[in-house]
């Protein structure tokens, strides 16, 4: 903690603020501290009288708790002023900047009026929400504890699980406004340097107001961020970040945010769950390829549908295409509107579900597909089939273990509508090339996105859409595989 307190480099928070320049030349007195923190109703000036004169305590009411002060400060400083003194650390006198900082985050300032020092103990008590199993990532078999909302118990989920040395944590403090803390995790001997090198630029280039959650950091570190793939795996489970972190690869942990960043990773990684690692190899394959194959059939299923419909009805048998056109007799709009009009309907339906309250967003899910699908046939607006195509496809959107790559085929899936709807078969095609062409010049931490196929190590290809016994699984991925057995930290270089 002296360190804290005494002149070091600062922590990376990309450009600094003019205000924090000017503050930091001020010379430390109450009256400054006083004019720095007016209009905050929860700041506390708290005078003691005791043997040795006047002690005033500064501290956020909201940040400390009330029975720990009293415990850690008031009543030593009463009995025995030098305990504490000796316990806390001292603050330069013209580092009001810092000093000012120490109590936005929870610490507490002893200022001793006989000799106008100021002293600094932490007495951060705020309130953490228990660790529980996570609701969005659940699974049958396997650690059902998940990260929470604050920085060091999200930290020391991770450290429970890999008691070694070589796992190692740089700490940065991103948001000129909001100086959110942020750690990135990784394993000395195993990581990439040149992933873990690419990743700390990138984060100390950053220069943003502040973030409320991880997902608005991994948006501003992307390569591509017009894509709409997500270019690094998030999670909140503790099993799969430590997974991944054993590969090899980097973990971006955020205070305030349940979610974690896992970097670099491949479009074939966002299929993979981490339940497919704890079930047989068989079960785990046939799993890992719905998840796979659900998404490229998610995204054709109903614009084949248009396409058969509007250019080619000799793609489909007779008999299935006269049930087709006996159900659409009364449908007054093209396939193109047909489908955009129940794939509307189904977006709003899931948006309404989610805004509600548990209970009533479930009944209204149901509920409300049942009944408008039944009414939106009957009235003929819709076909019987198309009923069944969408509500598959809508299934089918739901399989991947990553809810951003389930939001990717949703909007993907509009796309080929569109294109099915204009040209047909072609221009399914050539919507099939344009994806094709678009993922291969993806990257993520300048890795190929389609790794393991582009380009290909067959030892990837051992865990990929097909997962093999783990006893074959030896070899750390292509993606994430240090060049030298043993990496220096970075404070050494």
């Amino acid at each position: 903690m002296s360190k804290l307190l005494k002149k070091k480099a600062p922590v990376p928070t990309g450009k600094p603020q003019a205000t924090s320049k000017s503050r930091q030349s001020e010379r430390v007195s109450l009256e400054a501290i006083k004019n720095n923190l007016t209009d905050i109703a929860d700041v506390k000036y708290k005078q003691i009288k005791t043997i040795n004169g006047f002690v005033t305590l500064i501290y956020y009411e909201s940040l400390v708790d009330t029975q720990v002060l009293h415990q850690m400060v008031v009543g030593p400083i009463l009995r025995q002023q030098e305990t504490v003194i000796h316990a806390a650390e001292k603050v330069g006198e013209n580092d009001l900047n810092q000093l000012l900082d120490l109590i936005t985050t929870g610490y507490t300032i002893i200022h001793l009026h006989q000799n106008s020092t100021f002293y600094a103990l932490s007495t951060f008590s705020a309130e953490n929400r228990a660790i529980q199993q996570t609701e969005t990532e659940s699974t049958v078999i396997g650690p059902q504890d998940a990260f929470t909302e604050s920085l060091n118990t999200n930290l020391s989920l991770i450290k429970r699980r890999i008691a070694n040395p070589e796992l190692k944590n740089k700490s940065y403090e991103l948001g000129s406004e909001t100086k959110t803390k942020v750690a990135v995790l990784y394993l000395n001997n195993l990581v990439n340097r040149e992933n873990l090198d690419r990743l700390c630029k990138k984060l100390e280039e950053i220069d943003y107001d502040g973030f409320m959650d991880i997902s608005m950091l991994k948006q501003l570190i992307e390569d591509h961020p017009y894509s709409p793939f997500p270019q690094y795996n998030m999670t909140v489970r503790t099993d799969m970040a430590v997974q991944y972190l054993l590969d090899g690869r980097i973990v971006v942990v955020m205070g305030n945010s349940q979610s974690v960043i896992i970097a670099p990773t491949s479009f074939f990684e966002l299929f993979v769950s981490t339940e497919d690692y704890y079930n047989r190899w068989m079960t785990a394959t046939l799993l890992r390829s719905l998840r796979f194959f659900g998404f490229f059939i998610t995204i054709i299923l109903t614009p084949t549908y248009i396409s058969a419909l509007t250019y080619h009805p000799e793609l489909l048998p007779f008999e299935l295409l006269m049930n087709l056109q006996e159900s659409r007799d009364r449908v007054p709009f093209p396939p193109v509107i047909e489908v955009l009009f129940i794939e509307l309907v189904i977006e709003i339906l899931r948006e309404a579900g989610s805004r509600m309250p548990t209970k009533i967003g479930q009944t209204i899910g149901i509920v409300g597909g049942i009944v408008i699908g039944t009414a939106a046939v009957e009235a003929g607006l819709i076909s019987n089939m198309l009923t069944v195509l969408v509500a598959i496809s809508a299934l089918l959107s739901f399989l991947p273990s990553n809810f951003l790559m389930s939001n990717t085929s949703r909007f993907i899936r509009y796309i080929f509508i569109l294109s099915a709807g204009l040209f047909g078969l072609y221009g399914q095609m050539l919507a099939l090339a344009w994806l094709f062409i678009h993922l291969l010049n993806l990257t993520s931490l300048g890795n190929p996105y389609l790794t393991p196929v582009i380009p290909r190590k067959w030892t990837d290809l051992l865990d990929s859409v097909v997962r093999l016994p783990l006893g074959l699984l030896q070899y750390k991925k292509g993606i994430s595989r240090a060049k030298t057995k043993r990496i220096r930290p970075l404070d050494e270089e």
